[in-house]
């Protein structure tokens, strides 16, 4: 059946066995660090590309000149601007600022409503 030989030599493949068994593990796991890292590299790399190509576009005048039209609604003297309102956006229920008020007005009235301790507490 078993013999000495055989036992000695089950013992030393399982002996080996275990030994390999932690490298192995930590081989995989490294593994699988390097490949995490390298995804993530390639999305910083993404990001940096993108960051510069925002900044050579913010560094030219027509860029600057659209988007301060656009998203600040700024005009020369002179010039008529007309904003239109759809109706669904009238239909809204929240404090708002008034076509002729300016954004940091409407800031400033949500931080005071925020900071008004009578509007938080329930009576």
């Amino acid at each position: 059946m078993l013999t000495s030989r055989a036992a000695i030599l089950a013992l030393v493949v399982c002996v080996i066995a275990l030994s390999l068994a932690y490298p192995l593990r930590e081989y995989v796991a490294q593994r699988a660090q390097i490949a995490q890292l390298q995804e993530e590299r390639s999305r910083m790399e993404e990001s940096v590309r993108d960051l510069r190509e925002r900044e050579e576009a913010l560094g030219s005048d027509e860029y600057v000149e659209r988007e301060a039209r656009l998203r600040l609604h700024y005009q020369y003297p002179g010039e008529i601007a007309y904003i239109v309102i759809r109706p669904e956006d009238e239909a809204d229920d929240g404090v708002e600022a008034g076509p002729g008020e300016p954004w940091f007005t409407a800031l400033w009235r949500s931080v005071r409503a925020a900071d008004d301790p009578s509007a938080g507490a329930a009576p």
